[in-house]
């Protein structure tokens, strides 16, 4: 199993430590569920003495094999499921604009049905949605990720995307300033974000401010695909940006990255991964595109869902509240195993330096989510 770059900051603790001392709603039906609790041939484990198993709803507001984002939400509630800890189902509802009213109309018959302890959702392209739904059924549970709603019977994950971006910037940097293969003489890296929203955003301000500190004569080059599901769009704009000489680039579209992985595959030059370790999971089908990924800039959506239901069960949860994770909590990271063995000693020595000022606010890291941040301003002044 892969091991991530968090690790290095609790080795680095460590080695301090130790140096140093319901009913219908009369509507339609809800939508059949893609993955029914127990899918697969895997039986629950008992639940611990004492613990609730929570009955669970898991709306995807898009489709799963994205290979990223809510592909690493179902690991986390697999993993729940197989703990014992939970049963649930996942109703996947499509990803484009005219699949919109079906995440409306499901969350809404699901919390009238009243048939689950908990619905989890995610993205801030349902939290208007929820924030309307949460107040009209006072009694359901909700957890959204990747999202605040301030509601009593809310609880909201966000993560630190800005601290993530820092370092995989940092090592971005570095490696097109470096002699690794697939790299050429121009200074030039990129990103191919999903749509010009906060929480993308938030990626790039990370990234270009980590590849500017590491390398201030490095130019990025970012573009955005416009949704977060189309490959041929995503794989069209990588391939304009290798052709202007970028040699590293990383995906931040959710599915939509992945035709940056296939361009990056087809020309040769190193791709990055985001939310799930995707050389991990195109190394089955996609080998090709595996054999490009560098590493992935973890957003630990599954670990983030686990996070929040030990902190259920432990009566701890905040409901009304946002609970964000970092580096500390786990809920961002890098891989280091696979192709990140690849990367020059240097690059993985300055990333062992810039883990922990980082999250410990050494490093202070600007937020998209910073109405006053001039994010425009940045990416032009950046740009190849």
């Amino acid at each position: 199993m892969k091991k991530y770059l968090s690790i290095f900051l609790a080795a680095l603790m460590v080695a301090t430590m130790m140096a140093g001392c319901g009913g219908g709603n009369g509507g339609s039906s809800a939508p059949a569920p893609s993955t029914p609790a127990g899918d697969g041939g895997s039986t629950p484990a008992p639940a611990p003495e004492g613990t609730k198993v929570w009955k669970v709803a898991n709306i995807v507001n898009g489709n799963l094999g994205d290979k990223s984002f809510f592909d690493s939400c179902e690991a986390g509630l697999k993993k729940l499921q197989d703990d014992g800890l939970i049963t649930y189902k996942t109703f996947e509802l499509g990803a484009t604009d005219a699949d919109q009213p079906k995440w409306v109309s499901t969350l809404d018959e699901l919390s009238a049905d009243a048939e689950y302890d908990l619905i989890v959702c995610g993205t801030y392209q349902m939290d208007a949605y929820l924030n309307e739904c949460a107040q009209k059924y006072p009694d359901q549970k909700y957890f959204i990720y990747d999202a605040e709603v301030a509601q009593p019977n809310v609880a909201s994950i966000t993560f630190k995307q800005n601290d993530l971006g820092y370092l995989v910037g940092t090592a971005a940097a570095l490696m097109t300033s470096s002699d690794m293969e697939k790299i050429n003489p121009e200074k030039v890296i990129g990103f191919v974000g999903g749509e010009d929203g906060p929480v993308i955003n938030d990626f790039l301000v990370g990234y270009i401010q980590g590849a500017q500190a590491a390398d201030p004569e490095v130019k990025i080059d970012t573009q955005y695909v416009g949704n977060f599901f189309d490959t041929g769009r995503g794989k069209e704009i990588a391939n304009v940006m290798i052709n202007n000489k970028c040699d590293v680039i990383w995906g931040v579209a959710g599915g939509a990255g992945n035709g940056a992985a296939e361009a990056a595959a087809e020309k040769d030059v190193w791709f990055i991964g985001v939310d799930s370790d995707q050389e991990a999971t195109f190394s089955a089908s996609q080998p090709q595109m595996a054999a490009v990924t560098i590493f992935s800039g973890l957003k630990n959506c599954g670990d983030g869902i686990i996070y929040m239901l030990n902190e259920l069960n432990a009566g701890t949860i905040q409901w009304g509240k946002t609970t964000q994770l970092g580096i500390v909590e786990g809920g961002v990271g890098l891989t280091n195993g696979g192709n990140f063995q690849k990367l020059p000693d240097n690059i993985k020595k300055a990333l062992e330096d810039v883990v922990p000022k980082v999250s410990s606010g050494e490093i202070k890291v600007d937020t998209a989510f910073d109405e006053s941040f001039d994010i425009k301003g940045l990416r032009d002044s950046v740009r190849p």
